[in-house]
């Protein structure tokens, strides 16, 4: 009977120690967080919460969660965005006549719209005309941080959302540093429709 009762309680604390284990390891490369905003529909919506891997690779299109307080000169404390890695380091960006380039390489972007891809690319000068850009001019006459880069910076991101229209990214304020991104955003399975998966989660 007291063997019995040992081994049971053996079992128990067992259970529990391999529970507290396991809690720790997926918290530690696992979590969620909840999309804010709609500057990357429609691939995410607003409110729509994802899995972070914190300890994932950072690949272009990747679509990455970092802190974006130091990088966003608006941005407070706890402040996370999400948005879409378009240049890795080392990289040219440009956009020219309606195109994305990267290092002179026009750039397929099938996860958006033509729209989006076209004239949502733009940006808004200080007297509210659309112009074509590159890292040198955006750096020049938009970033408070940044100045004079041309280039994406050794162990930073330029970032961008996927509802071009409306998202507050690298073009407005600059790089993404590595020691800011808290994680590779991907989809629950039951959150979306077929398309926002893979355009989320396998173009990573």
């Amino acid at each position: 009977m007291n063997n019995r009762i040992f081994k049971n309680s053996l079992n128990f604390f067992v259970y529990i120690i391999i529970g507290v284990v396991l809690y720790f390891i997926i918290s530690h490369f696992i979590t969620t967080v909840k999309v804010e905003g709609n500057s990357m529909y429609p691939n995410l919506v607003n409110k729509e919460r994802v899995i972070l891997f914190p300890q994932a690779k950072v690949k272009r299109n990747s679509v990455i969660v970092f802190d974006a307080h130091g990088e966003d000169p608006k941005a407070v404390n706890n402040d996370d965005y999400v948005k879409r890695v378009i240049g890795m380091p080392g990289d040219h960006i440009s956009f020219k006549n309606h195109q994305l380039y990267i290092n002179g390489e026009d750039v397929k972007q099938n996860y958006i719209s033509k729209s989006q891809q076209q004239q949502g690319s733009e940006y808004s000068n200080d007297n509210g005309h659309l112009k074509d850009w590159n890292i040198a001019t955006l750096s020049e006459t938009k970033w408070e941080y940044n100045k004079n880069a041309t280039v994406v910076p050794k162990g930073e991101y330029f970032v961008m959302g996927d509802n071009r229209a409306i998202s507050n990214d690298s073009r407005y304020w600059g790089f993404v540093k590595q020691d800011k991104i808290l994680g590779v955003a991907h989809t629950l399975p039951w959150s979306t429709n077929k398309t926002a998966r893979h355009n989320i989660n396998d173009l990573a």
